[in-house]
């Protein structure tokens, strides 16, 4: 296959699938709107799964890689109520079967192992059409325009590439995770260090709660999880320093150790309102053109995302290798296995919010964390 692969988005999906492609020596070229790596950071903790992010690194070559960026102990996790009282507790069992590690690190080795120049920074995607055939023209903020016979949108969940596939759009669930960071947490904010543990911890009732991590170099990364409406998030002024202690009243009555997650936190807190596109979502085959990760199938958090864009990713460049002269077979062959596979993900991670959030908080995670509750895919 001589037809160079054009990727819009370089977030884990679009550099996966630039890497394996490359192993298999099919060139690529990711335009990333970002203007450097190093623009913003790259969140938290990610859990990387055997059976799909694990199998996607294997497939990019870089499973001694992925191994040196491991957070040793961090797949610890417990479970805690309102008051801070222990619920579950299950240790870092040493067996790697989730291990976490960072995103920045996790991108930082992508990028790595892609040939230079791979990635066109700083080119922020602002029209594409179809010219017929297969053919798309992509066109960049100051003009730039670029012609592909395959285009793949690995542009997360506010794609500019699905509306060449889908009229879906992402609708926002009711759920709005906030986030935050306290440093040097061990020394500075030890009850809250101590709350936390070694790994992730949870604190859950219906319609809220707590989680964070502990990362490396004694950083606990909070997430708080609230069910409230749209203009609940808008009447608050994120950028106010009152904001944090606005959330923090959320939960008046809560431990101290926990509600200090917030209160006490180093950055601002940032909102992050849940949307998805309906679980079923799915297209018509158009030539030439297809979706991956959070483009194709926005779902809840569940620690399932960037598994499945990797996977993605792998079994697109797959595809296209096993049909170097037929991209269409290629696409066809792709969303075929893709289409089932983030149906049942996305129903998953509906199951996990509601157990989280819903009215069985938190004893129903318990119970499916412990393995007494069947059916739902985590």
């Amino acid at each position: 296959m001589t037809t160079q692969v054009t990727i819009i988005g370089a977030g884990l999906g679009g550099l996966t699938l630039a890497r394996v492609l490359h192993v298999h020596g099919i060139p690529s070229t990711i335009y990333e709107a970002e203007p450097s790596a190093q623009a913003r950071t790259q969140g938290g903790q990610l859990d990387i799964h055997e059976d799909d992010g694990q199998f996607a690194l294997e497939a990019a070559g870089l499973t001694d890689e992925f191994r040196a960026i491991i957070h040793a102990g961090a797949e610890a996790l417990r479970m805690l109520d309102e008051n801070g009282t222990s619920l579950l507790e299950q240790p870092d069992d040493g067996a790697a079967r989730r291990p976490e590690v960072l995103r920045g690190d996790l991108r930082r080795i992508l990028l790595d192992s892609l040939p230079e120049g791979t990635v066109r920074w700083g080119r922020k995607l602002t029209d594409v059409r179809s010219l017929g055939d297969g053919r798309h023209e992509l066109t960049f903020a100051g003009g730039e325009t670029v012609t592909t016979s395959v285009l793949v949108g690995a542009d997360g969940a506010w794609s500019k590439i699905r509306p060449l596939l889908s009229d879906a759009e992402p609708e926002y669930v009711g759920t709005v995770f906030i986030e935050t960071y306290l440093h040097d947490a061990d020394e500075r904010h030890p009850a809250a260090a101590a709350a936390v543990g070694a790994g992730g911890m949870f604190a859950l009732t219906p319609g809220q709660g707590i989680t964070a991590h502990r990362e490396a170099g004694a950083i606990l990364h909070t997430y708080v999880q609230l069910n409230r409406s749209a203009e609940w998030i808008a009447g608050i002024d994120f950028t106010d320093p009152a904001a944090a202690a606005r959330v923090a009243a959320e939960f008046d009555g809560w431990a101290p150790e926990l509600t200090a997650l917030i209160a006490d936190g180093d950055t601002p807190p940032v909102p992050r309102p849940i949307h998805t596109l309906p679980d079923a979502h799915r297209w018509d085959r158009v030539p030439g053109v297809t979706l991956l990760g959070d483009a194709a199938h926005l779902m809840p958090p569940s620690g399932d995302g960037a598994n499945l864009a990797m996977l993605d990713a792998a079994e697109l460049a797959q595809a296209i290798a096993a049909h170097p002269d037929d991209i269409e077979a290629a696409l066809t062959a792709y969303e075929a296995a893709l289409f089932p596979r983030s149906e049942e993900a996305a129903a998953g991670a509906h199951e996990i919010l509601d157990l989280c959030l819903g009215e069985r908080a938190p004893f129903g995670l318990v119970d499916f964390l412990t393995g007494e509750l069947e059916g739902v895919n985590g």
